[in-house]
């Protein structure tokens, strides 16, 4: 609906995620969830089907017939989508850490208008925190005004990254994970994307980086770049594509190591294997 301020659209957005987060802790509470493999060992469970059909319910309620892109919902039209407006949504970011009943678990909701991320919610239920963003107006955790770091030295960056389900593909990214080790200070795999981008937000890491999907990106990338932390990918984007929801080869900084950072990484693919 044209009537809706960017403003209205975060509260709401806000209010849709919170409750999505308390259907998350009483699912845990009452360990009664089915799970399964997807395509390429990706772990899903009902909880992540039955999330995903509330958040769908509630943005319809409020936003009818705006179009909707999930991890439960037509994945693959991911990077076809051409809707004006655009929710894109993962209800359960980090299954295999809710399976697991580790704590970075995120509901992450972004909202585009004609190619833009303009709406960033990942809320994080078993952390207590809910981080949000608008364009033009900050970046909050919990409502209090949050920033990236100071770091402007690569020894001094802490690193997040991730790993893809597919282990024949961990290989080629081994180059990547030895430079930073050695350059950086230090890496951490916290196994939920979207909670990466608002650690990034918020000064807790330095930099991220990592190829995802869509919906494990969009609302972070707009928290991130609201904080004042520099988002962009390492490679050009494909003409088609809109680079607010392009997923591979991201690289989200503290602004003082973005380029240091892309160099290193960059350089850590052209060596020989």
């Amino acid at each position: 609906m044209s009537d809706h301020t960017l403003a209205a659209r975060l509260e709401i957005t806000i209010a849709i995620a919170e409750e999505a987060g308390q259907m998350i802790i009483k699912a845990r509470e009452q360990q009664g969830f089915a799970q399964r493999l997807k395509k390429d060992n990706e772990l899903v469970t009902d909880v992540d089907v039955a999330v995903d059909e509330l958040i769908s319910q509630r943005l319809e309620e409020h936003f009818p017939g705006e179009a909707r892109l999930s991890e439960e919902l037509a994945p693959e039209s991911a990077l076809h989508e051409t809707a004006p407006k655009l929710w894109v949504v993962d209800p359960i970011d980090g299954t295999v850490n809710f399976a697991q009943g580790l704590r970075h678990v995120a509901v992450s909701i972004g909202w585009m208008e004609e190619g833009v991320a303009k709406v960033g919610v990942v809320h994080a239920p078993f952390l207590g925190e809910t981080f949000s963003a608008a364009e033009g107006s900050g970046a909050f955790c919990n409502g209090q005004t949050i920033q990236p770091s100071s770091a402007e030295s690569l020894a001094h960056t802490l690193v997040g990254t991730g790993f893809p389900y597919r282990k024949e593909e961990r290989k080629q990214l081994l180059k990547r994970l030895e430079a930073v080790l050695f350059e950086c200070q230090d890496v951490r795999r916290n196994g939920a994307a979207a909670l990466d981008l608002c650690d990034v937000a918020c000064g807790r890491l330095d930099a991220y980086y990592e190829s995802v999907s869509p919906w494990d990106f969009v609302a972070g990338w707009v928290i991130a770049r609201e904080a004042g932390a520099r988002v962009g990918h390492l490679y050009p984007v494909p003409s088609a594509v809109p680079e607010d929801i392009y997923p591979d080869h991201l690289i989200v900084t503290a602004p003082g190591v973005y380029d240091a950072m892309a160099y290193l990484l960059l350089e850590a693919d052209q060596r020989k294997p």
